[in-house]
């Protein structure tokens, strides 16, 4: 089993979709376990003096006036993590509940939390047991971190709440630890706070969400590419000449990878020998590299603040390397709330221009000879008319799931708390857009493939045939009479979402970008 090792530097995108998504096991560096022994020998030091230090010997947040006596900071530790374990709402997946656990042991492993080598390597234990603590849908604010989902976390390391076990089964999870050999930890001055002050849920599902975006982007070329070929349209759009005189990457990259499909096609530009031939195609087609492109260029920016978050130490207060303990506001969220929901407008209008080119495959009056919704019978089938259906409302939901979260803000903590980040919800939200956008893919293959099947006389690119050669040997059916159609949707979704589509056409093409 691949092993992710973390040191005190951060870690990298690739490594948390190992742990939450791949289940690779996590072990602390030495480094690590020595600057996390340093830093809890200042908070012991601080802990002892008369004076208070927010954190290690004070209430939290609108409470920190309040010295709190030595008999009384572990309880006040267990206390902030059971009060803060206040989540509603649905159950959240598996893989964010561990990106979350495993980014804040990230933190923590940095030495600038004060939390002990011992808790530490619990945190480690439970994710190498396969324990994922129970953590619910609503709850953070984006602010001082996602406190409620972090505090789930922290509950089940003290051997409370619920979590699910590696047989996926739900149980207390005292019982998951006793089954382990794991020790509850108990909590000193500082740990109950260092384990909840972060923005590990907004990153994890920002980090997990760009890596499903980039395999969908190859995606929306290959099916845009498809798309031009049914629809007899021209790839003189995509010379590399065009792109370099509007020299954005994603767009230059996007041309590159559809012109790279359309490689040896019989069907574009055969527009020419038509009674009335085109001079242009329509937006939806000629534009598809500047849109998506844009999209690319979204995600770079993006993927340059998930690094720079990844390499961060996210808690309040801080232990810094001279010793000081310092409160301060890095745990708020707008940095990755922003991208967050900048990727969800891309992501909206990738979908809304690829429903635009179905739409144009299903119109006779705009396809330039195909069938009416493709259909086989025209009137006795209504052939794909439904599809595209379905294909509107899930764009109509991605517009409504483009609006910013980042832009609302609602005070907490008596007005402590008096503006925070919503990055939380944009992160959820965002989870949820990319799975339409994949539905709304794999909607635009299925009309594409069936469109080229059905230019009899032509032949299509040999990247396009690979393609569809491998989502008919996935259970997509082709041309012909109507049928259940969900079945159909649903292989072509999955073909979309594993990677299958981009895989068949690059066994063609070689690497795309």
């Amino acid at each position: 089993m691949h092993t992710v090792v973390v040191g005190t530097s951060g870690t990298t995108a690739e490594d948390v979709i190992a742990v939450a998504r791949d289940n690779a096991r996590v072990e602390l560096s030495a480094e690590a376990l020595a600057a996390l022994a340093r830093a809890r020998e200042i908070v012991d030091a601080l802990a002892a003096k008369p004076e208070p230090v927010y954190g290690v010997s004070t209430g939290f947040g609108a409470l920190a006036s309040r010295h709190i006596s030595p008999e009384l900071r572990a309880q006040l530790q267990r206390n902030i993590v059971r009060s803060h374990a206040a989540g509603m709402g649905p159950r959240v997946e598996r893989e964010v509940v561990r990106a979350l656990m495993f980014l804040r042991l990230k933190t923590v492993a940095s030495g600038h939390t004060g939390v002990r080598p011992s808790v530490a390597q619990t945190m480690a234990d439970v994710l190498n047991a396969g324990i994922t603590p129970v953590v619910h849908e609503y709850g953070s604010l984006g602010c001082s971190g996602d406190l409620a989902p972090l505090s789930h976390c922290a509950l089940a390391l003290m051997g409370e709440g619920d979590a699910e076990g590696p047989d996926g089964t739900v149980r207390p999870a005292a019982e998951l630890l006793a089954e382990a050999g794991i020790e509850p930890v108990e909590l000193r001055e500082k740990e109950g706070l260092a384990l909840l002050n972060g923005t590990d849920g907004m990153l994890g599902m920002l980090v997990m969400a760009l890596a499903d975006l980039r395999k969908l982007y190859t995606s929306a070329d290959i099916t845009a590419a498809l798309t031009l070929e049914a629809l007899l349209g021209t790839e003189k759009v995509l010379a590399p000449e065009l792109h370099a005189i509007r020299p954005h990457p994603g767009q230059g990259a996007s041309a590159a990878n559809m012109a790279a499909v359309l490689t040896g096609s019989g069907l574009v530009r055969h527009y020419q020998e038509e009674t009335a031939p085109r001079v242009q195609d329509a937006y939806s087609v000629r534009c598809a590299p500047q849109v998506a492109g844009a999209g690319r260029d979204t995600m770079a920016h993006a993927a340059l603040v998930a690094s720079r978050e990844l390499a961060s130490a996210v808690d309040n207060p801080v232990v810094l390397p001279d010793g000081r303990v310092e409160s301060n506001g890095n745990f708020h969220g707008a940095p990755v709330a922003y991208v967050l929901d900048f990727l969800a407008i891309a992501a909206a209008d990738l979908g809304s221009i690829a429903e635009r080119r179905t739409d144009r495959l299903l119109d006779k009056n705009r396809s330039h000879g195909l069938p009416p919704f493709l259909a086989d019978d025209a009137g006795v089938d209504s052939g794909l008319m439904i599809a595209q259906y379905t294909q509107a409302a899930l764009v109509s939901e991605m517009k409504r799931l483009a609006v910013p979260a980042s832009a609302d803000s609602i005070p907490s903590s008596a007005m402590q708390e008096d503006h925070v980040s919503m990055g939380w919800s944009a992160a959820r939200k965002l989870r949820t857009a990319v799975d339409n956008l994949t539905r709304i893919i794999a909607i635009e293959l299925y009309a594409a493939t069936r469109a080229i099947e059905l230019r009899h006389g032509l032949t299509a690119a040999p990247a396009s045939l690979a393609a569809i050669e491998a989502v008919r040997a996935a259970g997509v059916q082709g041309p012909g009479p109507d049928r259940f159609l969900a079945p159909d949707l649903a292989a072509a979704d999955e073909f979309v979402r594993t990677g299958a589509l981009v895989a068949a056409v690059e066994s063609v093409t070689g690497p795309l970008a």
